[in-house]
């Protein structure tokens, strides 16, 4: 299923990250690292309701589902990043 999102950003890209980031270290680290390391976290940045999923996309839209105006902070678990971009440096082997 996947739901459509009409919602416009009510906050800069500055205190989306701030309140995001906040809400992952404070709340949900500690429950979510162990046994869920490398899934996606789906945040909504004003609620704090959240969803986990390996894909991104299934996350967030179960999170849409459940708060429709939801404000979504992406994010992989164990990571400080969603999504990584880049080169990976190479082992002497390859």
């Amino acid at each position: 299923m996947v739901v459509a999102m009409n919602t416009q950003p009510r906050y800069s890209k500055d205190e989306f990250a701030h309140r995001g980031d906040a809400i992952y270290e404070s709340q949900l680290r500690p429950i979510l690292e162990k046994g869920s390391e490398g899934n996606f976290v789906a945040i909504d940045i004003e609620s704090g309701a959240y969803e986990v999923d390996g894909d991104e996309l299934a996350a967030s839209d179960r999170l849409l589902a459940r708060v429709p105006n939801a404000q979504i902070w992406l994010r992989r678990i164990g990571s400080r990043y969603a999504r990584h971009f880049g080169s990976y440096p190479r082992s002497p082997a390859e």
